[in-house]
């Protein structure tokens, strides 16, 4: 029997093969955000995979959904990483947004067509997201004066609104950190010079910036107090999306390499013959599998207590995978490997910007670390051995 979930990741796979595969190197020649694609994905029902059918979207539980980006992944993880963001996005509009902008957003963004992104990082602060100085006044009649500037948004300047965190006080802590949605179209609202990249040129990432923005209370998403709590879950979100993608990343690495090793003549036989090569790429094939079965664990475990953790394990464990599957299967190709239209270059670019984005490794293994510490207070003090440390 099909399930809904087997139809959307056909459908996923269909999308890969078809418009991204063909299209990635034109894409990020033009350095244009490819909107006719992701049109397209959302008429495959890739842009509302987790909101609930009301609204025009798939209902996929998130650990469901989040299979969608391996098999996006495959054909490029930036597209992937864009997408998924934008689905974080409309799962927190039609999940907690007001009734008014359900009305006015929710079909247009399960649809595709109207795009979401997320605006939390600012350009002083990065992990430390309590560190923000972005500032909204409510004022009398309800409305949000906005001021202030967010760092590495992404789809920036072609999304059609943006989902930004702010402070409302000048108070340290995130007691007073709120989410907000600021449509593209708001006077006051800007987008700096595009950042230049080397190999997803066609996803645009600037700064953003707010002077004077005035927002309705209709575009509350989280309200004073719930911010950072919800942009914590959201980022979690993101980084097994992330790790989702990076095994599409993998894959195709993987593939590339045996595609041209098996063909490889060495030796009185292929390259594939050889047991360095076979050991080096079984050693990629047995971190993919391992990368699976982690991020699909991280998945089903998003919204339970252990959901932080085990995202931090997906996004420490899976990005560093596929930066060295993307190395390994790039040095098998040998020196055809550093040509273009093999891909191994953008592969290897693409594996580290995911290292980075939405908490770095580090940050992971900050999580990890602080888990560990309160597991240890829970555990015995070893004695100690006697005669140990006398004289």
């Amino acid at each position: 029997m099909t399930t809904k979930l087997d139809q959307i990741l056909d459908a996923a796979r269909s999308h890969t093969d078809e418009v991204i595969k063909p299209n990635v190197d034109a894409w990020n020649e033009a350095g244009v955000w490819p909107r006719d694609a992701s049109d397209k994905a959302g008429a495959l029902g890739l842009t509302g995979l987790y909101a609930p059918e009301d609204f025009g979207g798939q209902g996929l539980p998130l650990g469901e959904g989040i299979r969608v980006y391996e098999e996006l992944g495959k054909g490029d993880g930036a597209y992937a990483f864009a997408l998924s963001m934008h689905n974080i996005c409309t799962f927190a509009a039609c999940g907690y947004g007001t009734d008014k902008l359900k009305d006015d957003w929710a079909r247009d963004l399960t649809s595709g067509r109207k795009l979401a992104n997320f605006a939390l990082t600012e350009p002083q602060s990065g992990s430390d997201a309590t560190n923000m100085y972005s500032r909204a006044v409510i004022n009398e009649d309800g409305t949000w004066t906005i001021n202030g500037a967010k760092a590495w948004v992404s789809l920036a300047g072609e999304a059609d609104i943006y989902f930004t965190v702010v402070k409302t006080t000048d108070e340290p802590g995130h007691k007073d950190m709120a989410m907000i949605a600021i449509p593209k179209d708001t006077p006051g609202l800007s987008f700096g010079p595009r950042y230049e990249t080397p190999s997803y040129n066609f996803l645009p990432l600037s700064e953003m910036y707010m002077d004077n923005v005035i927002v309705s209370e209709d575009n509350i998403i989280l309200p004073v107090g719930q911010g950072l709590q919800g942009s914590l879950m959201a980022i979690d979100i993101a980084r097994v999306s992330i790790a989702s993608g990076c095994c599409g990343l993998m894959e195709a690495a993987l593939d590339t390499a045996l595609s041209y090793a098996k063909n490889r003549k060495m030796f009185k036989g292929s390259n594939l013959d050889l047991d360095g090569i076979q050991w080096m790429l079984g050693e990629v094939a047995t971190e993919l599998e391992a990368s699976r079965l982690l991020y699909r664990a991280a998945a089903n475990a998003l919204g339970t207590p252990e959901g932080p953790l085990m995202a931090a394990h997906a996004k420490r464990f899976v990005p560093d995978c596929a930066v060295k599957a993307a190395n390994t299967c790039t040095q098998v190709l040998g020196g055809m490997g550093l040509l273009k239209p093999y891909g191994m270059d953008r592969l290897s670019r693409l594996s580290q910007m995911l290292r980075i984005v939405d908490g770095t490794t580090e940050i992971s293994r900050v999580v990890i670390g602080r888990s560990l510490k309160k597991r240890a207070e829970g555990l015995p003090d070893l004695p100690v051995p006697k005669g140990f440390g006398e004289r």
